[in-house]
């Protein structure tokens, strides 16, 4: 392992599963590569194992791995999240030149890459924080990229990352989404929607076995058949292919021997601790983050269900559906209605976190490189791209006649699953919390009247009124009367 001259166009450091396959990924579209791992074995077995797929250079320190890449240099690191990332950088930064590219590829959460653009900025480096999604397949096959960091570090990353990036009808499922860290926010809001869209997808399931006592192996061909239509995404295939999996040992759906408590790496909880600052309802990622944490809580559980009776399942829920087909088809409705209301929540909340930080991203942009490689690619992506091209600033994609139409069309269907869940004893709350939001969304007048006539009563917070400008606060303690503040 000895580079003796700068040859690879590009360099990556961190070859656990996504690092390597990112790299034989480059490696097999024609571009030098420089590798490196902490643990020199790791080199050894990537070109070893893989290094007839394209031009690797092997490197065994981090000088060498410098050194063997042309300037500007475009280093990728694929470690993990937090405390290995900064120290990767900080062992790579005294190393680099001005004008060298450092691009991160983990699931960081954004503000650390805004720290770290700003600290790299000040030794004349680009810090680029990049969204990397499909998991270890797609890291091989064609990811979905957003990238973020300025403009002059994209002309030089851009075309590299294009070339390995997903395609659809010719385009490349990656951009350059926005300055700063619009990359890894992008990112962050992605995999909060896909929180939302797994635990819809796991509510339907619910109901479907509990509620009208399919088999998973049913349940697959129902998943199966709605990816024939609207539904048509990556997750909901892959529902189909895991009900359908048998275990080998026990011969049990293998569904049924999965320890129900899911876990989260934190993007979730990240998506949600940032809408709370832009004050963006995202109710659905809310409830399908709060949903795992549920699960996890098996003690609660355990103790919950010897003090209350459950519901028993394998029975019929009561139901305005005339029969099973009949529900089963309400829940493909409420369904895709509910993913909807996820997927515009996401969307709003990336534009607010545009608008927040100046960043200026493209929503039509994101849809489109969404629509391959990443794990909530879908079918009705496409029209995301169409409504924002169509109407760049648009208020909410509930709004478009396409979707607009989709949950009008569902609407009924989605009330009768969630009154049935709520009779039954079936927790649905990712399907209930979109509910809500498109019942408040579209109502004329809420309750909010009250609690701010509430909060100007015991903290003086004031108020304003339907009927005349300013604001005004009520002498609750005093003679009731008004005054202007």
């Amino acid at each position: 392992m000895n580079a003796t001259a700068p040859r690879a166009t590009i360099g990556l450091t961190g070859l656990a599963v996504m690092g390597r396959n990112l790299a034989r990924n480059i490696a097999r579209h024609d571009h030098t590569i420089a590798v490196h791992n902490r643990s020199v074995e790791k080199t050894t077995a990537l070109v070893e194992g893989f290094g007839d797929e394209g031009d690797f250079v092997a490197t065994e320190s981090l000088e060498e791995f410098v050194g063997a890449i042309e300037t500007p240099r475009v280093v990728l690191v694929m470690v993990k999240a937090g405390d290995p990332t900064d120290a990767v950088i900080d062992d790579l930064v005294p190393l680099l030149e001005e004008g060298d590219i450092v691009v991160d590829c983990g699931n960081a959460h954004f503000t650390d890459t805004i720290r770290r653009e700003q600290a790299l900025s000040e030794h004349g480096l680009h810090f680029v924080g990049t969204g990397v999604s499909g998991g270890e397949v797609g890291a091989l096959e064609g990811p979905s990229i957003m990238v973020g960091g300025s403009e002059e570090a994209y002309e030089r990353l851009g075309p590299i990352l294009e070339s390995v990036a997903a395609q659809v009808d010719g385009e490349p499922c990656c951009a350059h989404v926005g300055a700063g860290a619009a990359g890894h926010f992008v990112k962050m809001v992605h995999n909060g929607i896909e929180y939302a869209d797994m635990q819809l997808i796991a509510e339907s399931y619910d109901l479907l076995r509990a509620g009208v006592g399919l088999e998973p192996a049913a349940i697959a061909d129902v998943f199966a058949g709605w990816n024939d239509g609207e539904l048509e995404s990556f997750l909901i295939q892959m529902t189909a292919d895991v009900l359908r999996h048998t275990d080998a040992e026990t011969g049990q759906p293998f569904v049924d021997v999965v320890a129900d408590a899911a876990e989260q790496k934190g993007t979730g909880r990240w998506t949600v601790q940032s809408a709370l600052d832009l004050g963006v309802p995202i109710t659905g990622i809310a409830e399908a983050t709060f949903a795992r944490s549920l699960s996890g809580h098996t003690e609660q559980r355990a103790a919950a269900r010897e003090m209350f009776s459950t519901t028993s399942e394998g029975h019929r829920l009561e139901t305005d559906a005339s029969d099973d087909d009949g529900f089963v088809d309400d829940v493909r409705a409420a369904l895709y209605a509910s993913k909807v209301v996820a997927y515009a929540q996401g969307f709003d909340q990336i534009a607010a976190g545009a608008e927040e930080h100046g960043w200026d991203i493209d929503l039509g942009d994101v849809a489109r490189i969404w629509r391959d490689g990443c794990i909530i690619r879908a079918r009705f992506l496409g029209r995301i791209t169409e409504a924002y091209a169509a109407e760049p600033g648009l208020t909410t994609l509930l709004t478009t006649p396409f979707f607009a139409e989709a949950v009008k069309d569902g609407v009924d269907a989605w009330r009768r699953v969630v009154a049935a869940a709520a009779r039954g004893g079936i927790p649905t709350p990712a399907f209930s919390s979109s509910l809500a939001y498109f019942d408040g969304l579209r109502r004329e007048r809420l309750p909010a009247a009250l609690i701010q006539a509430l909060r100007d009563n015991f903290g003086a917070h004031t108020y304003q009124r339907v009927d005349r400008d300013g604001v005004f606060h009520t002498a609750w303690a005093g003679d009731l009367s008004e005054s202007e503040q």
